[in-house]
């Protein structure tokens, strides 16, 4: 934030009235400064007090929504060097490279095979977002047409890539629905390329040759009144785009350079012979510092560790990965099914369900919540305890579902059985395996 909590209280109206959440509006202040709060929950700001904090609590690197609909996506907004200083809030987004000449025929079978790569990891689905047009053959109604065809028949946003202002109008005029990303302007084309952006309120890509020639383009577009842009420096090469990438946003966070306080596109498709070395290149890219990369193509040995790595990179290190509490049927469990107790630290929870899956036996999993934690530490750290799991138990709901009054709790943590035994009178508490690969073997040995 480029104000101190004391600056930030002497634009507050200083009420003291407590609508915010904290009691006084220096503690207020003290929240804005370290980012734990939002200006919104002040009922009582100016608009001239909000318009000069919502400047200074603007993050260094502009926010820019791209696409509309169920793949829509920001980037930038980021406000660290090093996700372990604090955390990354946007993921890279990534696209495929199209030729504009390629036949409706072929468009639609390569557009089916492009939305089947989703995959299911941790709860969350993990797919691709773009698809990069690029303009050929300089023929601006084939251009407009598969980008028509993109935007209407697929799920996938798009970068609408042509130095041909006429050509991009056209593209823009039937596909601005969807919020396409415009690339790109350039010295050449700026102005024309600019008040396409600006009439029909698009995000535009900036390519200049190299750094100073970026901060030119993206100061005089936003002397244009237009703020969300992208940039691509240029580099073609993978040293000096990773040197680019680097400066690019050191400019932003440490120097406060708001003409490159903007998120960046990338082109490993443009930059390698074949798939493997392009996919090699993103990953080097998304954790430093890309908005965008663009492939050549799609194919799932490539996308899907791309993927994987984008979700660790832009997951709160500070934070696990949760699941939510609650009853989880598995298998389509009935009144005499088992019940089995466990923690909502995600991959705790995919485990065991996956082993209770592989045992074919239909069950009911108790998922509590333990703040993210495993079942070892969560014991541990006194938030798994026989009180609090049996408090969850009675609190869940379950006894309204079955027709026994048995619960299994975890081997690890069967220190906890003789307090569930008190705080669930009337239940037998059953001590399951201490590895998850047990599971199966114990479920089908079980009688309820």
């Amino acid at each position: 934030m480029g104000l101190t909590g004391i600056q930030i209280f002497k634009l507050l109206p200083k009420t003291n009235c407590g609508e915010c959440g904290v009691p006084t509006c220096l503690a207020f202040a003290m929240n804005l400064a370290a980012g734990k709060a939002e200006l919104d929950s002040c009922p009582y700001v100016s608009e001239e007090a909000r318009e000069q904090l919502a400047e200074a609590s603007a993050p260094p690197i502009r926010p820019v929504k791209i696409g509309a609909g169920v793949r829509a996506f920001t980037v930038g907004g980021e406000t660290v060097l090093f996700r372990h200083e604090k955390t990354f809030y946007n993921p890279t987004a990534i696209a495929a490279l199209i030729s504009s000449d390629i036949s409706p025929e072929d468009l639609e079978k390569k557009l089916k095979v492009f939305n089947a790569y989703q995959y299911e990891r941790v709860g969350l689905n993990l797919r691709p977002e773009l698809i990069a047009l690029k303009d050929a053959n300089g023929d601006g109604g084939k251009f407009a047409s598969a980008a028509e065809k993109i935007a209407k028949e697929s799920e996938f946003n798009l970068v609408l890539m042509s130095s041909n202002p006429e050509h991009m109008k056209k593209a823009v005029e039937a596909v601005a629905f969807k919020r396409p990303l415009l690339y790109a302007a350039t010295k050449e084309n700026v102005d024309q390329m600019g008040s396409i952006a600006k009439e029909a309120n698009l995000p535009l890509a900036v390519k200049g040759a190299g750094i100073d020639e970026v901060i030119e383009l993206t100061k005089k577009l936003t002397g244009m009144g237009l703020k969300d842009l992208v940039i691509d420096s240029g580099a073609r090469e993978p040293k000096k785009l990773f040197e680019d990438q680097l400066a690019i946003r050191r400019a932003a966070l440490k120097a406060g350079n708001r003409d490159l306080g903007f998120p960046t596109i990338t082109f490993p498709c443009e930059m390698a012979s074949n798939l493997d070395v392009e996919t090699m290149i993103a990953a080097m890219l998304i954790p430093k510092y890309a908005g965008i990369v663009v492939l050549s193509d799609f194919r799932g040995e490539s996308l899907f560790p791309l993927l994987v790595e984008r979700l660790n990179i832009f997951t709160d290190p500070q934070r696990p990965m949760t699941v939510t509490q609650g009853i989880y049927e598995i298998g389509a469990p009935g009144e005499n099914s088992p019940v089995l107790v466990t923690t909502n630290f995600s991959l705790t929870y995919f485990i065991v369900s996956g082993e209770i899956e592989n045992s074919r036996v239909p069950s009911w999993l108790l998922v509590m919540d333990t703040e993210g934690l495993s079942v070892m530490t969560a014991w541990a750290a006194g938030k798994f305890t026989g009180d609090a799991v049996g408090a969850f138990v009675k609190k869940s709901g379950i006894a309204d579902k079955i027709k026994h009054r048995k619960v299994i709790i975890p081997g690890y943590a069967a220190a906890i059985y003789g307090d569930m035994e008190e705080e669930l009178p009337g239940w037998e508490i059953i001590i399951g395996p201490r590895d998850a690969s047990m599971i199966p073997k114990f479920l089908k040995e079980l009688k309820i």
